[in-house]
């Protein structure tokens, strides 16, 4: 018990260092994403909202972040003293997250015209989405903010996430004073994607001590899959376990693009916004809960990991309850101030939306035991039968009943994620299952 109490003290207070630099970013956004309503209307809020979605779902599939196998085997590497070994790991992951991305921004500029006729965006904005595809770079930072979660910097990277909802405020404040609409919105939050790229490594590079730096620059990063066993099929098994716990997220606003029109686009990003509140702690809980799981996996305490991630997980549930309730008494309300009277539809979406992801509350933190414990392929399916759940449903309900029908699938498939996520880390509870796996 002393063990799991120490555990969950040091994922709470990892989770509050992330929160105290989230809360000001979520109120932040609230405030340049109604700048951006007001100003632009529904129609070309939704184009916004399509164009920078479109690029970060390019960027999620395409990435390959190795923030889980810094954290796993880097964690591993600094309880070894050996900081040759790490310097190997931070440059391969480096490496291969960098040279993917640069992929995905290729790839992303060259599919833009073809889908931004498809999504109904205006020639401008098809024209724009060229250079806006270097907003990808805003995913390619997994390797340093892994680095900095194993020495447990977790304050920097709150503050980190102060950085692009400033960027985009500022920029909102100016363009809304020059009126230059929706061009002007994309370039500012184009700036704000490559300052969230750049500053993440800025901060990695700044606290990392000299001699690793220099070691990291010069490592030789072919030995490092002999002294990190079962590297290859972990980091595989993780890229793919972000990359479809993050698809419904990115792809239902551009199904409802598709299907629907930027109009209703823009009143689901509305929507998808105003509830982030519920969001925000998970995902935070997740991030924060791995590096203390992975301490505890590395042990082979596979137990004390399942009922750590459950007490965690469920005094977050009780937290967002009630938040959940407000967004069903209020959310018209909460509608309007935020985009003015053309986005009041948005309002009954909320509650819907608040419910799927007060539902899905323990799903980072479950992935992140599945990964901790050595099974992020296991985490992977389960999230990508969530995932085209989603999209099969939304494919299936949205022509026949139009915007009506959003709300119901997505907490359909929240249900379906939890309890495939859950089912998944009770296997791991069985007596075969007490050895970290590898795979």
């Amino acid at each position: 018990m002393a063990e799991d109490r120490g555990a969950l003290r040091g994922i709470f207070g990892n989770t509050l260092r992330l929160l105290s630099g989230k809360a000001g970013a979520g109120i932040i956004s609230l405030v340049y994403i109604a700048l951006a309503a007001h100003a632009l209307g529904p129609k070309d809020y939704g184009i916004l909202v399509l164009v920078h979605t479109y690029v970060l779902a390019v960027g999620g599939v395409i990435e390959f972040p190795g923030w889980h196998a810094v954290v796993r085997y880097g964690a591993q590497a600094l309880l070894a003293g050996d900081e040759r070994r790490l310097a190997r790991l931070l440059k391969c992951a480096a490496a291969l997250e960098l040279a993917c991305g640069v992929v995905a921004v290729v790839i992303s500029a060259l599919l833009a015209p073809w889908i931004g006729a498809k999504l109904g965006w205006s020639a401008r904005a098809i024209e724009l989405s060229l250079p806006y595809s270097l907003a990808v770079l805003a995913t390619v930072r997994a390797t340093a903010a892994g680095y900095l979660q194993v020495i447990g910097r977790f304050g920097l990277l709150g503050v980190h996430s102060l950085v692009p909802p400033v960027v985009r405020l500022i920029g909102a404040v100016v363009v809304w004073i020059g009126g230059w609409g929706l061009v002007g919105f994309l370039w500012a939050w184009l700036a704000a994607a490559v300052l969230e790229w750049a500053v993440m490594w800025i901060m990695a590079f700044a606290v990392m001590p000299r001699s690793l730096r220099g070691l990291a620059l010069a490592a030789d990063p072919r030995g490092v899959r002999a002294e990190n066993p079962g590297i290859v099929r972990f980091m595989l098994g993780a890229n793919a376990d972000v990359t479809l716990a993050e698809l419904a997220a990115r792809v239902t606003p551009l199904a409802i693009g598709w299907l629907g029109g930027p109009a209703a686009a823009g009143l689901f990003a509305i929507a998808q916004r105003a509830t982030t509140v519920i969001a925000q702690p998970a995902q935070s809980l997740g991030q924060a809960a791995y590096a203390e799981l992975a301490k505890l996996a590395a042990r082979g305490e596979t137990a004390l990991v399942i009922s750590t991630i459950a007490r965690a997980s469920g005094v977050t549930m009780a937290i967002a309850i009630p938040v959940c309730v407000l967004f069903g008494l209020f959310g018209d309300t909460f509608a309007r101030l935020m985009g003015g009277d053309g986005f009041a539809a948005a309002g009954g979406l909320m509650l819907w939306l608040a419910i799927a992801r007060t539902l899905l509350l323990c799903a980072p933190p479950l992935s992140a035991a599945l990964t901790a414990l050595g099974r992020p392929g296991l985490s992977a399916t389960m999230n990508l039968m969530g995932s085209f759940s989603l999209v099969a449903l939304l494919s299936i309900a949205l022509p026949d009943w139009g915007q009506g029908a959003i709300g119901p699938c997505i907490v359909a498939q929240a249900v379906l994620t939890m309890a495939l996520l859950a089912a998944a880390l009770a296997t791991q509870a069985r007596p075969s299952a007490s050895t970290p796996q590898t795979a």
